[in-house]
């Protein structure tokens, strides 16, 4: 959790309603965030699997990149992404991430090519936000604008159920297929929906005015299926998905393909180049990367943090970049960025906590199965 000093900290449209339901708020990201609520997280956790968690991500930054075409704004997109954005359809959304010339990473996002002409979406990590907006607008060409948007929140409903309550509002989610979004109304509000998450769970991200976003949180949470959940159940639920955190698993240091991303990086990009870094990670794409994000289990129930040190064959060979308890495992898990030669499943490896040795080994990864809809 970030440590801003409560005079610095911002409040999400939801601040009071969260405080309302017992929330536990801690400094997270320069806001004033849920990280539990009176049921703790373990339970919020199992909730998300089972049925359909309610998240506050309104510190997430959201914004617009916009010109006269859809090449226009793609191509611009390109210059600072190593994803292929031109051949997004619309109505499609894409992962991708901010590369610095060296390869290293600054953030990473989700671009969603909208339904009007020359017009990209953009949800940023919150942390990040305000550099990646300045870096944003000072690489765009003539032409191609940057639109913050501060008029809307974000929530995200998580979980099997989340279909099923959405769509019993707003019947159209039913048939979006994963990654992908609708502009729609609901009560006569706007809303901008995206059939994605960072749970692995099927879900929904929903854009809301702020106006708005507490009689539509009311509204979600009067079915006995949702409940609202944490940051804390939501970290313990993206690290048995495998899914990378910036600032963990992803930094300055890190590179899309030491991360385990190169599937996010289209055929195109990996043969054309044209984005920051192109170099590093067109050669680490060729030859492989010399470390690599992996998956780890400890035998045991003891966790290890973030930070651990990783030995195999009697040498450090890395460090775990998450870790803690999983609950649906029921165990502990984390992700670590490990010399290439040990990151085959199955190779053993030894952890060492306040200065005790753990016996571990690397696992395939998801811990947990995705099951988002295809």
């Amino acid at each position: 959790m970030a440590d801003s000093a409560p005079e610095d900290l911002k409040f999400t449209p939801l601040n009071d309603w969260h405080i309302a339901r017992g929330a536990r708020m801690v400094p997270f990201a320069g806001y004033n965030m849920p990280v539990q609520y009176p049921t703790g997280i373990l339970t919020e956790h199992l909730f998300t699997r089972e049925s359909a968690g309610l998240f506050d991500v309104s510190h997430m930054g959201q914004c617009f990149i916009r010109s006269d075409s859809w090449e226009k704004t793609a191509r611009a997109i390109e210059a600072l992404v190593p994803a292929d954005i031109l051949n997004l359809k619309p109505g499609s959304i894409r992962y991708s991430q901010l590369t610095a010339r060296d390869g290293g990473t600054l953030d990473d996002l989700m671009i969603t090519r909208t339904t009007t002409e020359g017009l990209a979406y953009l949800v940023v990590n919150a942390g990040c936000k305000d550099a990646d907006y300045a870096h944003i607008a000072a690489n765009l060409p003539e032409g191609v604008t940057l639109e913050v948007e501060d008029s809307l929140a974000l929530v995200a409903l998580q979980g099997p159920k989340a279909v099923e309550v959405l769509g019993a509002l707003i019947p159209a989610v039913k048939d979006m297929g994963f990654m992908t979004c609708i502009a729609t109304a609901c009560e006569g509000q706007h809303l901008h929906i995206s059939r994605s998450g960072y749970t692995g769970e099927d879900g929904y991200e929903i854009a809301v005015p702020n106006t708005y976003v507490i009689a539509f949180c009311d509204k979600l949470l009067s079915d006995a299926r949702v409940k609202p959940i944490g940051l804390g159940a939501r970290d313990s639920l993206r690290l048995e998905a495998g899914l990378s955190l910036y600032g963990h698993e992803l930094d300055t240091t890190i590179s899309p393909v030491e991360a385990g991303l190169k599937w996010s990086i289209q055929k195109r990009r990996r043969e054309e180049g044209g984005f920051p870094g192109a170099a590093r990670i067109q050669r680490e794409l060729k030859d492989g990367p010399k470390r690599l994000i992996c998956g780890i289990q400890g035998e045991g129930r003891q966790p290890a943090r973030e930070g651990t040190e990783v030995f195999a064959q009697g040498r450090r060979v890395g460090h775990l970049t998450s870790g803690g308890f999983g609950p649906s495992v029921g165990g502990p898990v984390a992700l670590g960025l490990i010399e290439t030669e040990f990151t085959k499943p199955g190779t053993a490896l030894t952890l060492v906590v306040r200065g005790k040795e753990l016996a571990a080994k690397v696992v395939a990864l998801p811990f947990v199965p995705h099951r988002y809809i295809r």
